[in-house]
């Protein structure tokens, strides 16, 4: 057995398992301040520790940006974060310390890549590009098998985009306003509206927009990456399935037949639904049982 842990800017989900048709149990936590947070996930980790199996291998998947260069001294923690509270905490050296298995630590948006290329939509492509939208905005592309990187993760979600036409709203995003986190978020989308988003009809203007930002998130991906599909998860895709034929007709607008995409629907649901996040560390602990390293390579 291998246990997971997906650190989510709203929940955790502890999972105990080997993938997502071999789970043994899963758990939701809050998460809140970084203390009670880690010692909630302390608590869940210690009851399977005990167990007559354990756990062979822990896979942390964070939200970020977080420090994934094993070399660094700041390794495990958390960097400057929109979360009130959590820069600097240590996760994954802590969690390491007390459990002395090998460890994985890498975004939760890698995490939910590398299992959608293992059991998902994105299953027998060498390449592709994960994205999340929910609390934040996270992509994760793959090439090769393995998530990209250099100097740290890629932050694509903070990229900012050409807006739709006559929208001038400053965005929400505390470091960067209107990037793409700060247009299409789930806390942007209600902070535009004034209420939460769940209460917009499909109709509303609100997603014509949202649309328009995710699909030229697409476009940069397409032209920069050039990923054999995209995947939209996370929360807001998930409660709003009608914004995936709008974006893609965006997209296709946006290209103007600049070049052709792979045939098929490009943009795509995450083939795991809601355990690709979870399922995430479960990858990323294969990764570090079958590699030996304690943070999943990156391609540079």
């Amino acid at each position: 057995m291998m246990a997971s842990v997906e650190l989510g800017g709203t929940k955790c989900v502890c999972l105990l398992g080997r993938g997502p048709d071999e789970i043994a149990e899963q758990r939701r936590i809050p998460t809140e301040a970084p203390e009670r947070t880690l010692a909630a996930i302390e608590a869940v980790l210690d009851r399977w520790r005990e167990a007559e199996d354990g756990f062979s291998a822990l896979g942390i998947a964070s939200f970020g940006p977080i420090d994934i260069d094993r070399s660094s001294p700041g390794w495990g923690r958390m960097k400057a974060t929109t979360k009130p509270g959590w820069q600097g905490a240590d996760i994954a050296g802590r969690l390491e310390r007390r459990y002395a298995v090998p460890t994985a630590f890498d975004t939760d948006v890698n995490g939910a890549a590398l299992a959608e290329g293992l059991w998902g939509a994105a299953r027998g492509l060498d390449s592709f590009a994960y994205v999340t939208v929910g609390t934040g905005v996270g992509v994760g592309i793959v090439c090769g098998g393995r998530p990209i990187g250099g100097f740290s993760h890629p932050e694509a979600g903070h990229v900012r985009v050409a807006r739709a036409p006559g929208d001038d709203w400053p965005g929400f995003c505390s470091f960067h306003g209107g990037c793409v986190e700060g247009l299409a978020s789930g806390p942007a989308i209600e902070a535009r509206l004034g209420h939460p988003a769940a209460e917009a009809p499909a109709d509303h203007p609100v997603w014509r927009l949202v649309a328009h930002t995710l699909a030229q998130l697409c476009h940069g991906l397409a032209l920069v990456a050039a990923p054999r599909r995209i995947l939209l998860g996370g929360g807001v895709m998930e409660a709003q399935p009608h914004l995936f034929p709008r974006i893609r007709e965006a997209l296709a607008a946006s290209l103007a037949d600049y070049f052709p995409l792979p045939p098929g629907d490009y943009v795509v649901a995450p083939g795991l639904g809601g355990l690709a996040g979870p399922c995430g560390g479960i990858a990323l602990a294969q990764g570090v049982l079958s590699g030996g390293k304690g943070n999943m390579g990156h391609d540079g």
